[in-house]
């Protein structure tokens, strides 16, 4: 569902004739194709473990029995073993990296003044009022020209902070 404001009815942005009413040859055909590809993943899959483990134990009767089957299935084994490894591995040690890097911004925290960071948002919110008008039109509006004037410069906001804490320096 795509996203709308409060006054604007939502819209559906994609359909499934498969999920709708009627369209019951759809579904037939749908339902039909899907089960024969489930099929067609699963018995080979079926086949290939009971000729193994009748091969390995002799309690079911393989549907086949070649050595090479055997050699492949029991290396495939071996480098599956050997991938699940490395991925331990690789877990274990980046999850161990993560802990630490987290446990040293944790006793860094907090990096900045929260009472500046707070002066900071209060100045922009009212730069940004006087500037572009206040915050109830600026977000609510769903289109905006900015006049050539009203345009922000690179270091506007930089400008800004420097000249508040210009103020603060006179105001102590």
């Amino acid at each position: 569902m795509a996203k709308s404001s409060k006054n604007e009815p939502s819209v559906q942005l994609y359909t499934d004739a498969y999920f709708e009413s009627g369209h019951w040859l759809l579904k037939l055909w749908q339902t039909f194709v899907a089960v024969l590809a489930w099929i067609c993943v699963f018995v080979p899959i079926i086949i290939t473990v009971v000729s193994f483990y009748g091969v390995m134990t002799g309690k079911l009767r393989p549907f086949w029995h070649y050595a090479e089957g055997v050699f492949e299935i029991r290396f495939i084994g071996v480098i599956l073993l050997f991938l699940a490894a490395v991925a331990l591995i690789f877990s274990v040690t980046m999850t161990i990296i993560q802990v630490r890097k987290r446990d040293r911004l944790v006793e860094q925290w907090p990096t900045f003044d929260p009472i500046e960071q707070r002066v900071r948002e209060t100045e922009l919110e009212v730069f940004m009022d006087d500037r572009f008008g206040p915050a109830s039109f600026r977000e609510d509006v769903r289109n905006y020209r900015v006049s050539a004037d009203k345009n922000l410069d690179t270091d506007e906001f930089q400008k800004l902070f420097e000249a508040q804490q210009e103020k603060e320096a006179q105001k102590k």
